[in-house]
């Protein structure tokens, strides 16, 4: 029977610390390697038995899972937010590294999912449409904080069209401050060009994936926002259900109470006046939360059956911010069920049960 091996890495730019233990917990080599592919693939083709290895998600989790997993038995990225053991004492490379083997041969990580290679374009593209919106959206923030700082009223979109600049630069008194604006005006035009670029790329390798059709009947589900769906969840398979989706989402309802029960004249009773804090998970994709979230400001405010389910919400007494949560918990959910069962989208669904 093969010896298994546990074996933990402390990832950097230049080196990466290796812990390795054996099943009894015993730590049997350390050592430093360079990160490099031919150094690392050099120490594992050297080690002999089961080979179970973990490292945190980082900037090179992608490129070192993808390196070693054909030569080892198991593989876990973990989730470095919730290593708390990390944390704990000293720490140095050397040090985290024997944690994370330890943790690993107690089955105590979380794993991060890396899976699906045959989205990894899909979801390049989606990462570079996604910084390039965010930078197009930062600069023209700037560029009306830029007027409302001279009290310059600058509400709508004409502030940023070309036919329209010299007359709102004209209302700048300052010399610096206008040629501020017009440094800021030629971010705006080099990024715009780009971000449509990144925006034809993304759709054109959209379509060779099967889901994106399937997401597309939903209401309020785009070209743009199906190509994300998939690009950023790459397989529905990893949920088991779509309460797995919605923590995933930001969508999970968490409660932290405490002193729930104390003694009354010798008897335990559970406390009447408990103070109960209920809210929104924090641990999730954020990307994936607000593109729900986009869908269903849009689904509430165009006609149609998703547009019916938010106003019958309404009508129960629901404030509009938890019906429009309900709404992206609901969509959601249909979003899981059609893309797993490869079913089309049936209006009929929305009013069995509520999200």
């Amino acid at each position: 029977m093969k010896q298994e091996k546990y074996i933990g890495m402390d990832v950097h730019q230049a080196t990466i610390s290796v812990a390795v233990m054996d099943c009894q917990g015993k730590l049997i080599m350390e050592c430093i390697l360079e990160t490099k592919a031919a150094t690392i693939l050099e120490f594992f083709h050297g080690l002999r038995g089961s080979l179970s290895v973990t490292f945190e998600e980082g900037t090179s989790a992608a490129w070192l899972h993808d390196l070693l997993k054909p030569h080892v038995t198991h593989l876990v990225v973990c989730d470095p937010r919730k290593n708390a053991l990390l944390k704990d004492g000293s720490k140095s490379d050397r040090i985290d590294a024997r944690k994370l083997a330890e943790l690993l041969r107690g089955h105590q990580l979380h794993a991060v999912y890396h899976g699906e290679h045959g989205v990894r374009t899909l979801k390049e593209l989606g990462r570079s449409y996604l910084t390039l919106t965010q930078d197009v959206s930062r600069v023209m923030t700037r560029i009306k904080a830029l007027y409302r700082s001279w009290a310059i009223p600058c509400s709508g979109a004409t502030v940023y069209a070309r036919r329209h600049r010299a007359e709102w630069l004209a209302k700048i008194p300052q010399a610096g401050v206008r040629l501020r604006a017009e440094r800021l005006y030629q971010q705006l035009d080099l990024l715009q060009p780009v971000r449509q670029e990144a925006r034809r790329d993304l759709l054109r390798e959209s379509h060779k994936h099967p889901a994106v059709k399937l997401l597309r009947q939903i209401p309020s589900i785009g070209p743009i926002r199906a190509a994300m769906l998939v690009a950023l969840l790459q397989t529905p398979h990893r949920f088991r259900t779509k309460r797995q989706l919605w923590a995933y989402s930001g969508f999970a309802i968490e409660t932290h109470d405490s002193g729930e029960y104390r003694y009354v004249r010798g008897k335990l009773q559970r406390n009447r006046e408990r103070i109960t804090v209920r809210g929104l998970n924090d641990n999730h994709n954020h990307d994936l939360k607000n593109l729900f979230k986009g869908a269903a400001l849009s689904a509430s405010t165009r006609p149609g059956p998703l547009y019916d389910f938010y106003v019958a919400l309404l009508e129960k007494g629901m404030r509009p911010t938890m019906a429009r949560l309900t709404l992206a918990r609901k969509i959601a959910a249909i979003t899981l069920t059609i893309w797993k069962k490869g079913v089309g989208f049936d209006a009929k669904q929305l009013h069995r049960q509520a999200a």
